[in-house]
């Protein structure tokens, strides 16, 4: 009796682990891919699935999108400048039945397909290229990635170049570049400015030349301008210094003008006269 109710136990327990065995949940995100005895039977859908043990073997697939980062490569550019470059990329398996019967393991072979994509496609651009054309660089190596992996199940959705590391000396030359670069843009909008402020500054003295008045006011405008402050500046327009020296020229030609004068004999004074001859002695009265 006791050992039919242990032989009893026995089958219960085994008949339990079976049905645990034979009962597999996929989820929604996931796929299955049954095999019997080694051979591929077909997908299977997510849900409660029933296999037979010992006999099927269910692998579950994701399908979710997935991150993988690219490690830092170290790549030379086309003009020969070392530069490491890291990426990241995104892909999704949407075949469950390819990415397990093509490939053993699909993870390990997209990176290292997506390395050394990424060491070609940047090692056929210069480093300017490099720098400012990512979108186009990042669009070659997705389109070379898809290409190899059509055939493993997956769909690579986005790749992008994360980090881009130069060198010291790069970054000390470019920052040099960069200086210059700022330096002719502002030597050409500084000789812009005086272009403009010269043709300006001709239009104004034409206004003045016109009009001499305005050259009087603008000159009051600058004393008043330099009168705000509390200083002991003296300025002196230029028309009044124009004009005190004519006065100076004016008084030293009156000075000479009276200074010749003074040198000069006064004329005979002829109210008294001597005897005439020709009136005989006799005396001529003015």
């Amino acid at each position: 009796m006791e050992t039919l109710i242990f032989l009893i136990v026995i089958v219960a327990v085994l008949v339990v682990v079976a049905i645990a065995m034979a009962i597999k949940v996929v989820k929604q995100f996931e796929q299955g891919v049954l095999f019997r005895f080694g051979r591929l039977v077909g997908p299977r859908s997510p849900g409660l699935r029933f296999i037979i043990p010992f006999v099927d073997v269910l692998h579950r697939v994701s399908l979710r999108i997935v991150t993988m980062p690219i490690q830092s490569q170290g790549i030379i550019t086309r003009d020969n400048v070392s530069v490491d470059v890291s990426a990241v990329a995104y892909f999704r398996v949407v075949d469950a039945v390819k990415s397990v019967i093509a490939i053993e393991n699909v993870h390990a072979a997209i990176n290292q397909i997506a390395q050394t994509t990424l060491r070609k496609v940047v090692g056929q651009h210069t480093l300017d290229e490099t720098l400012s054309e990512t979108d186009r660089i990042n669009l070659d190596i997705r389109e070379i990635l898809d290409v190899a992996t059509v055939e493993w199940g997956v769909e690579v959705t986005l790749v992008e170049l994360k980090d881009i590391q130069l060198p010291d000396s790069m970054k000390r030359a470019m920052a040099r570049q960069a200086e210059a670069e700022r330096e002719k843009r502002a030597k050409i909008i500084n000789a812009q400015g005086e272009s403009l402020a010269a043709a300006a500054l001709g239009e104004a003295s034409d206004i003045m030349m016109d009009h001499p008045l305005a050259l009087q006011l603008r000159n009051l405008q600058s004393l008043v301008e330099i009168g705000v402050d509390k200083n002991t500046t003296v300025v002196f327009p230029a028309p009044l210094m124009s004009t005190i020296g004519e006065l100076g020229s004016f008084l030293a030609r009156e000075t000479a003008a009276a200074a010749a004068g003074a040198t000069t004999p006064p004329p005979a004074d002829r109210t008294t006269a001597g005897p005439d001859p020709v009136l005989n002695g006799a005396t001529k009265t003015v």
